[in-house]
């Protein structure tokens, strides 16, 4: 065996090592890269579209709202201003799931012997009289304790028809009283029949 031949096979397997070992490396190193690529985002789910809802009777701001799926109807009656003193609460289910387009009525409470709840009985208001037969009471010049004999007002509405009166001049027409805070449309058409702003 020629003696150079020793030292040049242990040098070619040192390199042959060596390039394995690159390679090795190599190989795990692409192995343990994470996936190129873009990032994915993932975007919230589309809220679902509001509810609306046409708010009538005995509130205090009756109108059209927007409220999320699935409301009941006393978050209705709280867009709303929430209910007036004559309101019936008991002839409506507050935990009702709503509809979308729905509507949402709150009667007045009714006199005794009146029609039934939310209806006023045919030629006039529901509830009792208001002075002698005949006799319509002038809203522009009535002092709080005639306006009680009024139905569905009581103590508290009256004054604050005096009060409005006082502040913001007469009345020019009868349906200008459902300007006064507490008096919507149930209490009026209890009561268009019975009063009068004069001549």
């Amino acid at each position: 065996m020629n003696p150079t031949s020793e030292p040049a096979a242990r040098l070619w397997m040192v390199l042959v090592g060596v390039l394995i070992g690159l390679l090795s490396a190599g190989l795990i190193w692409l192995a343990s890269r994470p996936p190129q690529g873009e990032q994915i985002y993932l975007s919230a789910p589309p809220s679902p579209a509001p509810w609306v809802i046409h708010v009538e009777g005995a509130v205090v701001r009756p109108g059209v709202y927007e409220l999320p799926a699935g409301s009941r109807i006393r978050d209705a009656i709280g867009l709303a201003g929430g209910l007036l003193p004559e309101a019936d609460e008991g002839a409506v289910n507050l935990a009702s799931v709503l509809q979308d387009g729905g509507r949402v009525f709150v009667p007045g409470k009714l006199e005794q012997g009146s029609a039934s709840a939310g209806q006023a009985p045919p030629g006039g208001p529901s509830g009792g009289q208001a002075g002698p037969p005949g006799t319509l009471i002038d809203i522009n010049t009535a002092d709080a304790t005639q306006l009680e004999e009024l139905p569905g007002i009581g103590p508290v509405t009256a004054q604050k028809i005096v009060d409005f009166r006082n502040a913001e001049g007469a009345f020019s027409i009868i349906e200008d009283i459902q300007k006064v805070p507490g008096i919507g449309p149930v209490t009026f058409e209890r009561i268009r029949s019975l009063i009068t702003v004069g001549d």
